[in-house]
């Protein structure tokens, strides 16, 4: 096989590595790798301007012209211009990667910061609104608020107010539906 020093200066002796190496020789893939990394990393860090990434993305590259070496044509381009190509569209496709990954980070922060704020109003309205009921239950007469508390806190049934309560059934219905109308009058609504 040829040395590394003269894959560099020609471009089909590079081509004939990537022959042998579509067959298997584990040595001339060394010497394409030898070869080609400065072009390879050189490619990728220029589009990616991250050392780490294009190391990345040069084994990247050249585990893919490892895998696909059989598809090498040498009349259809340079063995040079065909790393290239891998090397920037890999490098691309990385940039791609990391905006979409940024992307989904800075949505995902968002969502939450909105989640938290939701929260954060929604317990500002359930107090709010609790207050106004506690305002609006300090309104009514002692036998309604207890009547409505009993009804509506504890579940309990008319006639189980009633029997709670020691009054009528009729005088338990009419103690909650007063309450009720004078809580609807004070709260504002129907």
């Amino acid at each position: 096989m040829t040395t590394v020093a003269a894959a560099q200066d020609t471009g089909p002796v590079l081509a004939t590595l990537i022959r042998a190496s579509a067959d298997g020789d584990q040595a001339a893939f060394a010497q394409v790798y030898d070869a080609a990394e400065p072009l390879v990393y050189g490619t990728c860090l220029r589009i990616l301007r991250d050392p780490d990434l294009a190391a990345e993305t040069l084994q990247d590259v050249m585990l893919e012209a490892w895998r696909t070496a059989v598809a090498f044509d040498a009349e259809r381009g340079s063995a040079k211009a065909w790393l290239a190509t891998m090397a920037h569209r890999r490098a691309v496709d990385r940039v791609r990667s990391v905006q979409a990954t940024r992307t989904r980070d800075e949505q995902d922060a968002v969502r939450s910061y909105v989640r938290e704020a939701d929260e954060v109003s929604d317990e500002v309205l359930r107090r709010a609104d609790a207050d106004r009921v506690a305002h609006c239950m300090a309104g009514l007469t002692d036998n309604q608020r207890e009547s409505l508390l009993l009804a509506y806190w504890e579940g309990l049934t008319y006639r189980e107010v009633a029997d709670r309560l020691g009054i009528a059934l009729p005088t338990a219905k009419s103690r909650i539906r007063d309450g009720l109308t004078r809580l609807r009058l004070c709260l504002g609504t129907r």
